[in-house]
């Protein structure tokens, strides 16, 4: 009796151990898998980088030179403020001081002058607020200053973050259409989705010689919303299909893609406990559907 008692506190003993290191390893597997997705965002963030710079650096740069005529129009303004102000002295008295009021006018060319600087100021107005909706756009879209909370979202706004800071890279070879459909606040982590949005447009662009067409359409059925993001590029052979969620797995030439993208995809995807569907055939384009329940398990525990 005792040499069994001593036989199960050594397998109890033993079986404690693996889990204790069975715990370590899921928790070094976890912080992996969490330095992955970062790595994945901050790569993103870096290859959207020259994008976002144009974005802002165009209209930065009429509201500079905006500013250039605006400084010259008010050194005018003043000048013929001074004018007028001295010619207050000799009301009625001499036409001589109107007549250097008159001429001073029609070499600034007041009327112009007068009917411009308000449209200069609302132009100017309109491109600091194209800046700061790239910025917020920006910030919506990386999220790095929040923690992973999960709360209801509008899917869409992840999506039109995400073009924001994307789409100024292709739309000079890429048309883009949108067929939305009315969707539920989705509870999620909406900066991980639009990780996997900003990776599905990506290979989509990736996939299209010179020019072509991507649409993304959205929908809602029973309790689960779907994104889907369609090009009419090169498509995807069949015997490639099995791997495309692989990591490392990429067709891509060397130095054009490190191939986890749609690794880290499937895994946020899975995380909101929805599903990633493809079709694609060769020459004819790829269809990524992703599916998303409007409230998963981990979010209602």
């Amino acid at each position: 009796m005792s040499q069994t008692n001593f036989k199960l506190k050594q397998s109890t003993r033993q079986l404690e151990q693996s889990n204790a290191h069975l715990k370590a390893a899921n928790i070094r597997l976890a912080q992996a898998q969490s330095q992955l997705l970062q790595a994945e965002r901050l790569a993103s963030i870096g290859l959207l980088s020259a994008g976002v710079a144009h974005e802002i650096n165009n209209p930065i740069g009429f509201v500079n030179a905006n500013l250039g005529t605006l400084k010259t129009y008010v050194g005018h303004f003043l000048e013929l403020i001074a004018a007028y102000e001295a010619a207050e002295h000799f009301v009625g008295n001499t036409p001589i001081k109107w007549n250097s009021i008159t001429v001073l006018k029609n070499r600034m060319d007041w009327p112009y002058m007068k009917d411009d600087v308000l449209p200069l100021l609302d132009e100017s107005q309109e491109g600091l607020d194209r800046v700061k909706r790239i910025v917020r756009a920006l910030n919506d879209f990386a999220r790095t200053d929040a923690a992973d909370v999960w709360q209801p979202e509008d899917i869409h706004q992840g999506i039109e973050s995400t073009l924001s800071v994307f789409w100024s890279q292709i739309k000079h070879r890429c048309e883009l259409r949108k067929e939305y459909g009315e969707l539920p606040a989705v509870t999620c982590v909406l900066s991980k989705l639009n990780q996997v949005f900003l990776n599905l447009l990506q290979n989509a662009a990736q996939s299209i010689e010179g020019q072509g067409v991507i649409t993304i359409r959205t929908g809602c059925q029973s309790d689960e919303v779907w994104v889907e993001v369609a090009d009419n590029g090169q498509g995807i052979v069949p015997t490639d299909l099995p791997h495309i969620f692989d990591p490392f797995f990429t067709t891509k030439p060397v130095g054009k893609g490190a191939g986890l993208g749609l690794a880290v995809s499937y895994g946020i995807v899975q995380q909101h406990h929805g599903r990633i569907e493809v079709k694609s055939e060769p020459g004819r384009g790829a269809t990524f559907r992703v599916w998303l329940p409007v409230s998963p398990p981990t979010a209602r525990s």
